[in-house]
């Protein structure tokens, strides 16, 4: 961070105890910057990016092969200070948001800038990071000065789908049989009959299913199951893949010449990634598996595909943390009497402070002048009026690579 900025912290409002997000929610907040001395600024903008990116390497040495893709949903701006040269001008897919804007020179002192999105009502996958990519939903503000290295900080949402539709296969149960004959090292045979309540399962739900087993085989087994997560990346005809085992766990042996009846029940994490098929290049599914563990010899096994969906939202109203956000009180009037005036400062105030070649600077714009205190908050700062939100009937166009975000 430069000498001349002390502070540069990016904050937004939660809208839920989950402090989640989805698709068509307000994304609110605020920019805070403390600077010790004046500062001119070329560019100053807050920005929220939706992206997902699969990265691999296949190979060794010269024969290294690495496979990227790269998938954008949205990108978002507001400036809060822009080169007159550009204002009004487009930028490649940015959907550009204009709110209340500055001039090029901040005072000492500490300052803040509020920004207000909309999520794009379309079909998004969540935020996920896998083996090899990533879905994520980025809060980023950067600021440029003549020559000075730019300014940044970013943070995370937390993006979730709240409704995944209805599909009456969801709630169909399953079932599956396998039967093996012992040839080597036992005689006899063995069977294994599975059956799952249902396709569908909710995070923090739990998985019941039951086990029916006849081991009428000269070998002891044991039972096993697992829940496991496959995660596949995709760059056009290539592919790669990666698990991870959310449950894995073995019950009671059932020795040779015994029948025994199994309830099973796995109880899903509340914050497990829903199963999402709706990127490109990432995808999220999940397998239950069901098997008996036959030493030095093939396992008979039971496999069915399970869906996890999104928990129901039934919280109570968001009051927020202790400490934490204040709603924004009701936009003030705009007090310029006519397009790019500014009102002159009341009689006698501020008399030494008021300097006309420095407008316009943050907070002129709504009529509001320097705090003879530099180390206090500028008043004029917080709120600015209401910044349109985004229109999610407008088209964006998908992600081109290798432009960074």
């Amino acid at each position: 961070m430069s000498r001349s900025i002390k502070k540069l912290s990016l904050q937004y409002n939660q809208i839920n105890e989950s402090n989640t997000f989805s698709s068509g929610d307000i994304v609110e907040g605020r920019v805070v910057l403390e600077v010790t001395k004046e500062i001119k600024v070329n560019s100053f903008f807050v920005k929220l990016t939706g992206d997902a990116h699969v990265s691999w390497s296949e190979g060794s040495g010269d024969d290294e092969t690495t496979y990227s893709d790269h998938e954008r949903y949205f990108k978002l701006k507001q400036y809060f200070i822009q080169e007159s040269s550009k204002k009004g001008t487009c930028e490649r897919n940015t959907t550009l948001l204009y709110g209340e804007t500055y001039g090029p020179v901040i005072r000492p002192g500490s300052h803040v800038f509020p920004f207000r999105f909309q999520l794009p009502q379309q079909n998004m996958p969540p935020s996920f990071k896998g083996l090899h990519g990533w879905v994520k939903y980025v809060l980023t503000v950067k600021m440029s000065r003549p020559w000075k290295s730019t300014s940044a900080t970013h943070t995370e949402l937390n993006f979730v789908l709240r409704n995944y539709g209805t599909n009456d296969h969801l709630l169909q149960p399953q079932s599956g049989t396998r039967d093996k004959k012992m040839k080597l090292f036992g005689s006899g045979k063995m069977s294994l009959a599975v059956t799952a309540e249902k396709t569908g399962f909710m995070q923090g739900e739990t998985i019941r299913i039951f086990v029916d087993i006849d081991n009428s085989s000269s070998r002891d087994v044991k039972l096993k199951y697992s829940l496991k997560q496959q995660q596949t990346f995709i760059t056009g005809r290539n592919t790669n893949s990666g698990f991870n085992y959310i449950v894995k766990e073995t019950r009671d042996r059932i020795p040779s010449g015994e029948k025994s009846k199994f309830i099973v029940d796995m109880t899903l994490p509340h914050d497990l990634t829903v199963t999402f098929e709706n990127c490109r290049i990432l995808k999220v599914q999940y397998e239950l598996k069901v098997y008996l563990d036959v030493s030095f010899a093939s396992d008979p096994e039971v496999k069915f595909p399970v869906v996890i969906l999104p928990a129901e939202q039934q919280c109570p109203p968001w009051q927020g943390p202790p400490g934490g956000f204040q709603p924004y009180p009701p936009p003030q009037p705009n007090l310029v009497p006519y397009p790019g005036e500014l009102p002159p400062p009341p009689a006698g105030l501020y008399p030494n402070l008021y300097d006309p070649t420095v407008l316009p600077y943050p907070g002129a714009a709504a009529g509001v002048y320097p705090n003879p205190n530099p180390h206090a908050i500028q008043p004029g700062f917080q709120p600015a009026p209401s910044a349109p939100v985004y229109d999610p009937n407008q088209s964006t166009k998908e992600f081109t690579p290798n432009v960074p975000y």
